[in-house]
């Protein structure tokens, strides 16, 4: 069996029984404990199950959505290299969109000064940060806030960004992979995500390891709507390979 259907099984395993243990896994899948316990290590990196005494447990099931301070002290140094990368992605001037997330504000927080851009926003610390900033003109979206994120949705939000046109944005999302593209728990969130997508001329999706292959409810847009995805080396380089043959240039820091 494969490194990456082995895993798969794992995850699907510890779903399924809530925990599972090394011995059971093992035994199951017709491996030694150490190729488990390799596993179960970079399940844990990608933030897919929690290592426990003898076994494994899902860190999440499907459709869960964290809060936004849980959520930035979730793998916050990739957050930090995935918006370090993201950088050279942001052009000297013109109109750029940071959707609301915890690596898009690791972004805001990393824009450096002097560069004449129009920075549009659904996220309501992204524009607070950013607002600080003379030479940024920033803007909002306007709608209902989601108390979860902190993210402007719902109709004033899309109806607002059919008005722009933008040279860049800069989307996160909760789940990613090549069957069913990037996806959402939330509706509201979704739809605004979508509006994003259409409205940008280029495309780049900030998302750390721990969202791929992690689905959830609401699909928003596919791989290939997206120029560039920058995440970090806890997505293993043949699923890299997977994901750029879909469509974006893959960047792995």
């Amino acid at each position: 069996m494969q490194a990456k259907e082995r895993q798969r099984r794992i995850v699907a395993l510890a779903r399924e029984e809530g925990q599972a243990s090394v011995e059971q896994l093992a035994e199951t899948l017709s491996e030694s404990p150490e190729t488990i316990w390799q596993d179960l290590t970079l399940l844990e990196r990608q933030g897919l199950l929690r290592r426990v005494q003898g076994g494994a447990m899902p860190l999440r099931r499907l459709g869960f959505e964290p809060d936004l301070p849980t959520r930035g002290v979730v793998m916050e140094d990739e957050k930090r290299r995935i918006a370090a990368a993201a950088l050279d992605e942001v052009p000297d001037e013109g109109v750029i969109l940071l959707d609301a997330g915890s690596t898009t504000v690791r972004l805001a927080e990393l824009l450096p000064a002097g560069r004449e851009l129009t920075v549009i926003t659904n996220s309501l610390p992204i524009a607070q940060l950013l607002a600080q900033h003379a030479e940024l003109t920033v803007l909002t979206l306007g709608g209902r806030v989601r108390a979860r994120t902190l993210a402007e949705v719902d109709v004033v939000a899309v109806r607002t960004l059919r008005t722009f046109l933008i040279d860049v944005s800069f989307l996160a999302t909760n789940g990613v992979s090549v069957e069913h593209g990037l996806t959402t728990p939330d509706l509201a969130e979704a739809e605004v995500k979508r509006a994003m997508c259409q409205r940008a001329r280029r495309g780049v999706l900030l998302a750390d390891s721990s969202k791929v292959g992690n689905d959830t409810f609401c699909r928003f847009a596919e791989l290939r709507d997206f120029d560039v995805m920058v995440t970090d080396t806890g997505m293993e380089a043949e699923v890299a390979v997977d994901f750029a043959e879909v469509g974006p240039r893959v960047i792995r820091v």
